[in-house]
């Protein structure tokens, strides 16, 4: 039995089909739904790591009538606890060179590393895949990859070793002392702490002194810099900064992205910030 833990709905998609057409990768997919590249890491006294993640979620969506819920942390330790059940249960981590990727691997490694020898990962960072077309590619996320060549992908699982336990345990904790708004992939399994302003000036590069729709600034900075954090943090940095009179608002900020516009100050203002 091996478990399939990867990051994403849209990546889950194709490696259910791989495992399912694969009879040496039986098993379970299990899908991690929290970007832990962004928001706090470090839970609050009294409160626990879902409930710190699902308060950080709902001040960025905003929507009283369908909160988020995050309980990633409690689906990690339904396989750990499988793996305390049966010495035959494994743990496999699908990482794409990618923030929210590389931020579950460190997180996850603490719970998952106590199964020596049972923890495994399957990188792809830098490796050549083939598309529909038999043409070579170099996927960033495990979404873009064909069943099939998921399956030809299992061969590079290899266990996570002692010493990378050991250096890896570091650096997790180094990123949660630090506690940041954000946090950016550097290559490997290197990542860089960053205050949650950071991509505030690529927004801001769309932004001019004529009222725009939240979701075209937030869809031009996305298509141009290739932002690591979706739109909905996006979209929260625009009200933030609004709140900040570094930009103007109307419209109705609880609804969605399209619901409200942002622009510069100045220019004969005739708006306020609600």
């Amino acid at each position: 039995m091996i478990y399939h833990i990867v990051v994403g709905d849209m990546a889950a998609g194709p490696l259910r089909e791989a495992v399912m057409s694969e009879p040496g990768m039986q098993g379970e997919v299990v899908v991690m739904k929290d970007i832990l590249n962004v928001g706090p890491l470090k839970k609050e006294e009294g409160m626990s790591f879902s409930q710190m993640r699902s308060a950080f979620w709902n001040t960025v969506v905003n929507n009283e009538k369908n909160p988020a819920q995050v309980d990633d942390m409690e689906r990690l330790l339904e396989i750990s606890k499988a793996m305390y059940d049966d010495p035959e249960v494994k743990a496999w981590f699908w990482m794409a060179p990618a923030a929210a990727d590389v931020c579950a691997y460190h997180w996850m490694l603490t719970y998952l590393s106590k199964h020596q020898g049972r923890f495994y990962i399957v990188p792809i960072a830098g490796l050549p895949f083939l598309d529909e077309k038999g043409r070579v590619y170099y996927p960033k996320n495990i979404s873009e990859i064909l069943p099939k060549e998921l399956v030809k992908a299992r061969k590079l699982a290899r266990q996570v070793t002692l010493p990378e336990v050991e250096m890896d345990t570091y650096e997790w904790r180094k990123l949660m002392d630090e506690n940041t708004g954000l946090r950016t992939h550097e290559g490997g399994k290197k990542l860089t702490s960053r205050t949650e302003d950071y991509y505030d000036g690529q927004l801001l590069s769309f932004c001019s002194h004529q009222f725009q729709k939240g979701s075209r600034i937030v869809s031009q900075t996305l298509s141009k810099y290739n932002i690591p954090t979706g739109d909905l943090y996006l979209g929260w940095r625009l009200r933030k900064m609004a709140e900040e009179e570094k930009l103007m608002i109307q419209g109705d900020q609880s609804k969605m992205l399209k619901d409200f516009e942002v622009k510069l100050p100045g220019e004969n203002d005739t708006v306020g910030v609600p």
